[in-house]
């Protein structure tokens, strides 16, 4: 990412960036991004949640404008809901703070209207390989189920985004409602495979890192090899 291009692209911490005084957003450690054209100073946030006034905020002290966001998958730790009996903000406050089109992978819409109290109508249903502009910056969607049945990745430029796809150490859950480890096992060792080996991960929770490139995850995470799962039960 030269600073020629108009890539526009801000990784948050939780509990560091977002959330400060939530004791239970700095232990989830979770990431969410703001994606977008340094041009048109417009962006896209991915995976919204927690803190959405210190999400925006953080957008606008660098002059961007959000125009979207995007949810990698339902859970509500990424886009918003009751979570251990806590209540996430997430997209319902992002709607109602600076409204923009909500997309989501098909395959999980049912969960994500479940657990955020959303309309049909307020979201963008989206498949695999939809291309999403923000100004001259194109996001491709990559389905990479198994940690949710819609569970998706982000690729723009040299990176991917992959929520709880993938962490630089270790793998999202498959033992949660709509997780599949079969699924799961496609996603890491066929469907990613054919991402360079420079191309950098930025995960969902800073679990091991907050980047890798595909080529380390290749020969440090264990989830990327296909003999671990055919020894997983």
């Amino acid at each position: 990412m030269s600073a020629e291009s108009p890539l526009y692209f801000k990784q948050l911490l939780a509990g560091r960036d977002f959330g400060r005084q939530n004791p239970v957003c700095a232990q989830m450690e979770n990431f969410i991004y703001l994606v977008g054209d340094k041009g048109t100073r417009e962006c896209v946030v991915i995976d919204p949640a927690w803190a959405i006034d210190d999400v925006v905020n953080a957008a606008e002290a660098d002059g961007m404008r959000i125009v979207g966001a995007l949810g990698t998958h339902y859970h509500p730790d990424h886009i918003g809901g009751s979570m251990m009996g806590f209540n996430v903000e997430g997209f319902a406050r992002l709607l109602s703070r600076h409204p923009c089109p909500l997309h989501v992978h098909r395959a999980d819409a049912e969960f994500v209207r479940k657990v955020t109290g959303l309309s049909p109508s307020d979201l963008q249903l989206r498949e695999g390989h939809d291309k999403i502009a923000v100004g001259s910056v194109e996001i491709e969607w990559l389905h990479t189920p198994g940690h949710t049945p819609g569970s998706s990745c982000f690729r723009v430029a040299g990176a991917l985004v992959a929520g709880d796809t993938l962490f630089c150490q270790g793998c999202g859950r498959v033992d949660l409602p709509g997780g599949d480890k079969n699924e799961m096992m496609r996603t890491l060792t066929q469907r990613l495979s054919t991402i360079p080996d420079d191309t950098v991960m930025y995960p969902g929770h800073n679990y091991g890192g907050s980047k890798a490139d595909f080529g380390w995850l290749r020969k440090n995470n264990p989830m990327m090899d296909p003999g671990y799962f055919r020894n997983f039960r």
